[in-house]
């Protein structure tokens, strides 16, 4: 597998080599050995996946607060998707700042965003399914967000808001300025 940094420290973006023939190919997409020498030694308890059927479809800005927050590993396994990260780690450097990559079923890429960081994503296609594993179980009742194309963000989504077909619940996230702070970093 090869990682690759992104903008922001500590979300990585994961490239599972494949191995190919004339019949096709095959892949590890995941060796708890490797993820734990090279990024994090976590435990994966929940396995999630969506379908969105149109191309322009925002799902997102998600976290899960604690005590049930969550680190991701993110991959599309049918289309592109524009995944998106965005750092709410009061005291980090990159505080508010955000990293975007491509995932798609052909790369086969995946996308490791830790605990203390939104994450959200744009279908670029039509009939994406995305699938990621967590960290810790879903709790509705540490279900947070923050608005998608909130402007102090400064997101380059690849759809306009007009275009955007959003959920009532994303269209409606606060912004980041008026989310109590849930997650500390201490530069190191």
């Amino acid at each position: 597998m090869e990682l690759r940094k992104t903008s922001l420290h500590d979300v990585l973006e994961i490239i599972p080599k494949r191995h190919q023939d004339t019949r096709g190919h095959f892949t590890e997409l995941f060796r708890q050995d490797w993820f734990a020498a090279n990024i994090a030694d976590i435990c994966f308890v929940q396995e999630n996946q969506s379908l969105s059927r149109g191309a322009g479809v925002v799902r997102g800005l998600h976290f899960q607060a604690p005590p049930a927050a969550q680190g991701k590993l993110v991959r599309c396994i049918a289309g592109s998707i524009f995944d998106v990260a965005v750092d709410i780690r009061a005291g980090s450097r990159s505080f508010g700042q955000w990293t975007s990559v491509v995932l798609s079923a052909k790369q086969g890429n995946q996308l490791w965003i830790p605990e203390g960081f939104l994450h959200g994503f744009c279908t670029l296609v039509p009939d994406c399914i995305v699938a990621y594993k967590v960290t810790a179980y879903y709790d509705p009742d540490c279900d947070r967000g923050v608005l998608w194309n909130d402007p102090d963000l400064g997101i380059d989504w690849p759809v306009s808001p007009e275009a955007a077909e959003l959920s009532a619940k994303d269209a409606s996230q606060l912004r980041l300025a008026d989310l109590p702070s849930y997650f500390s970093h201490a530069e190191v």
